[in-house]
């Protein structure tokens, strides 16, 4: 296994780690993707880590791959849910980490609504800490797993066109992507209604367009996103009848390109909203892809941790 290290000591973004981070995170994913597909699917790498998932909102993809890359790593692994925890009854975010730490734990995997909260957790414990999504900020391994998935796919990502669907003002998976797609070369397009496009956008150096046709011939890659009702307190689109009709994706769409492209999309589905299931069912989509290699990349990312601070099994 590669001896690689990162230059930092979290993964609290994709803003904060470097081409070469990102490349050697890939490096590594793609041998953790071959003990995954093996018989024996487990490598004593991170025996005697112990590992931690906080996850103060709902989550059931993310949250199962993390668990299962830990234990596929031989990790030891304790489930933390605020819904039945002292959070509940008042306990700061803090007080929560540092009772969780006296059990000596090493390294951190939270999911929080707060933007910023791994952050300022980074400031104040010494155990390493992975952001499983704050709030509508990031949501870097769903970004690394996305653009493994496109390179699989399509090679390398310099100056390929790739375009982001959907409700990008509230959606930390568009974040990470833009960041994390930039730093491989990649030419990045967001495509949605006005009001889902955040203002000022193109200061992040992408294109925006209202137009779906348009930049689905313009893009090598679609990767689609759901509408995030959750985190809306007013309305967006008059309905989502309305946004299917003029941004979901479907086979009749795709069957009017002059080219084929590649779909994505990091779930959970709206299937007959923003994409169609003879679109999400397709030879285009790589779907499935991405949920098999959200494990291999979230190994590779928990691996390398482990290894810039000397945690990992020898």
């Amino acid at each position: 296994m590669t001896k690689g290290k990162l230059s930092t000591k979290h993964l609290l973004g994709i803003k904060y780690i470097t081409a070469q981070d990102i490349q050697l995170i890939f490096e590594t994913a793609e041998k953790f993707k071959d003990v995954i597909n093996r018989p024996i699917k487990k490598v004593p790498s991170l025996r005697d880590v112990t590992i931690a998932n906080l996850f103060f909102e709902n989550s059931t993809r993310t949250k199962l791959s993390f668990e299962l890359a830990e234990k596929r790593l031989s990790a030891d692994v304790i489930n933390f849910s605020s819904s039945n925890s002292s959070v509940k009854k008042g306990e700061t975010l803090l007080d929560t980490v540092n009772n969780i730490l006296s059990m000596k734990v090493d390294m951190i995997v939270m999911r929080h609504p707060a933007p910023g909260a791994h952050f300022f957790l980074s400031k104040h414990i010494d155990a390493q800490i992975v952001n499983a999504g704050d709030g509508t900020h990031e949501h870097p391994t769903q970004a690394l797993l996305d653009a493994f998935s496109m390179r699989e796919k399509i090679g390398p990502l310099k100056g390929k066109k790739i375009c982001i669907f959907g409700d990008i003002l509230h959606s930390r998976v568009a974040l990470s992507n833009i960041f994390c797609l930039q730093k491989l070369g990649a030419k990045v397009r967001v495509c949605g209604p006005p009001t889902l496009i955040p203002k000022h956008i193109e200061a992040l150096g992408v294109e925006y367009s209202y137009d779906l046709k348009d930049s689905l011939n313009w893009c090598d890659v679609a990767n689609v996103l759901r509408i995030q009702l959750e985190r809306q307190d007013i309305k967006y689109i008059p309905s989502l009848r309305e946004y299917s009709m003029y941004y979901g994706i479907n086979k009749s769409v795709l069957d009017d390109l002059n080219k084929e492209i590649t779909i994505l999309h990091p779930g959970p589905m709206n299937r007959g909203v923003e994409i169609s299931s003879d679109v999400a069912d397709s030879d285009h989509s790589i779907i499935l892809q991405q949920v098999e290699n959200g494990v291999a990349v979230r190994m590779a990312v928990l691996f390398l941790l482990a290894n810039q601070r000397g945690l990992e099994a020898n």
